[in-house]
């Protein structure tokens, strides 16, 4: 019976999405899920759902639930993180303070400035998860669902000897939505993903064994719908020649030529007809609009019909590969630079393509990215890889050298100016950064 450990279970969605994947394979349809949260809330409400999911899925799994980490630790074969350090009223602060500055964030919760203090408030906390993994399942695999994926997953592979690797639905969404927009049913597609978590490239993408870039070319050039449907993506595929991964809200937040200027704004994100990249602040708005309404969207989810069917993340087709039935499985996942890719520094955090199985995870070797898509993964690697370092060293002027390297940030602010932004956003933070006081 293996026992699959969730922390942060009260993430209501993610948690019953990834139990009911779990639990419709027959080798890990007996095991022990363990729900751990620090709101018992929250606790009791995907407690009452996972019950629901064993129960109309006649499955002979256990379900537990505790506000202990030790206890749900304790012997796991796999473990799932999905916490939040802090909720909207602080981190509303990452997005609001930079945007008096001039920044005008989307998202956040990736990188630049927004990206980074939420990583310094979580790398303390998930550092004490990775570490009580140590202690208490050290055999475990330990899958990260967190944001800010490349920030967190460095600090936990450098810092500890978890048997780690953090996942992200971002590839297999895009490669699902090339596949659409070109009329291709998605079991015929084959695709080379690799870079970095929210700016990995299709290396290539096959249908039928066949480059299906130039129909993917034709679509976003001759339809207007598609071409609106990612505009900041679409626009970056036209002028780089591969395909991002993550929407355009996110990647219009990642580089220097879409929120820099109002006009720019209007132009590539604001008719958009997906994800909505030109509103300020949308995770934040979405935050706020429900902190005061998810207790009556989780009873109405609850009073829904289960639904059963298997779901396309990662987590239960690597569990299965690894302490399933054995099953091998290929996904992208986020590990560090071990000789995976030649144009990146070694060592840094990359999402490339790794391999399930009952070894365990084996990530592949991808060789050279094209040097313009490099480029860019390289700026925000060097980011990363100083604010981590300066949150593991308390160290704020490093924090500031990393903010002042991001792409958004540089192209509006001077150094003055970043300096600035950055003492306010370390005050706002007061209480919330660990390393630092």
């Amino acid at each position: 019976m293996p026992k699959i450990a969730f922390i942060g279970a009260g993430s209501f969605g993610f948690t019953r999405a990834l139990v009911r994947d779990i639990l419709t394979f027959p080798a890990l349809a007996d095991s022990t899920i363990a729900l751990m949260d620090i709101d018992k809330e929250r606790l009791d409400f995907i407690k009452t759902a996972v019950d629901r999911i064993i129960e109309a899925g006649k499955y002979p799994a256990k379900v537990y639930a505790t506000m202990d980490r030790a206890e749900a630790l304790d012997g796991a074969d796999g473990v799932l993180c999905t916490i939040l350090v802090g909720g909207p009223q602080v981190f509303r602060t990452d997005i609001e303070i930079p945007k008096k500055y001039g920044v005008d964030i989307n998202v956040g919760d990736t990188r630049g400035p927004a990206g980074i203090f939420r990583a310094l408030r979580t790398i303390p906390v998930i550092l004490e998860i990775a570490r009580d993994v140590e202690k208490y399942c050290p055999d475990a695999t330990f899958l990260n669902y967190t944001n800010p994926m490349s920030m967190l997953c460095k600090a936990i592979l450098s810092e500890t000897k978890v048997k780690a690797s953090g996942l992200c639905h971002s590839v297999q969404g895009t490669a699902a939505m090339l596949a659409r927009w070109i009329g291709a049913p998605m079991e015929e597609i084959t695709y080379r993903c690799a870079g970095i978590n929210h700016q990995a490239w299709y290396v290539d993408f096959k249908w039928r064994g066949k480059d299906a870039y130039p129909l993917i070319r034709e679509a976003v050039t001759t339809r207007q719908e598609i071409y609106n449907e990612e505009q900041v993506r679409n626009e970056m595929f036209l002028h780089l020649g591969y395909y991002v991964t993550e929407s355009s809200g996110h990647n219009s937040e990642y580089v220097a030529w879409f929120r820099k200027r109002p006009d720019l704004i209007e132009k590539y994100c604001t008719h958009g007809t997906g994800w909505n990249p030109g509103e300020h602040a949308y995770i934040l708005n979405h935050y706020l609009q429900t902190e005061a309404t998810w207790r009556d969207h989780i009873k109405e989810q609850l009073q829904a019909p289960v639904r059963l069917e298997r779901g396309h993340e990662y987590a239960a087709y690597i569990f299965n590969a690894i302490f399933g039935d054995g099953t091998m499985y290929e996904f992208n996942g986020n590990v560090l630079n071990h000789g995976l890719i030649d144009n990146l520094p070694w060592g840094s955090c990359v999402e490339v393509p790794v391999l399930a199985s009952r070894r365990g995870l084996d990530p592949i070797h991808v060789g050279t990215l094209p040097p313009q898509c490099a480029i860019l993964n390289n700026i925000s690697i060097a980011t990363e890889e100083m604010a981590v370092r300066g949150c593991l060293e308390g160290n704020r002027d490093m924090v500031f050298h990393a903010i002042c390297y991001d792409p958004l940030t540089s192209a509006v602010l001077s150094l003055a100016e970043i300096r600035s932004m950055v003492d306010e956003m370390f005050e706002a933070n007061k209480g919330w950064l660990p390393t630092f006081e």
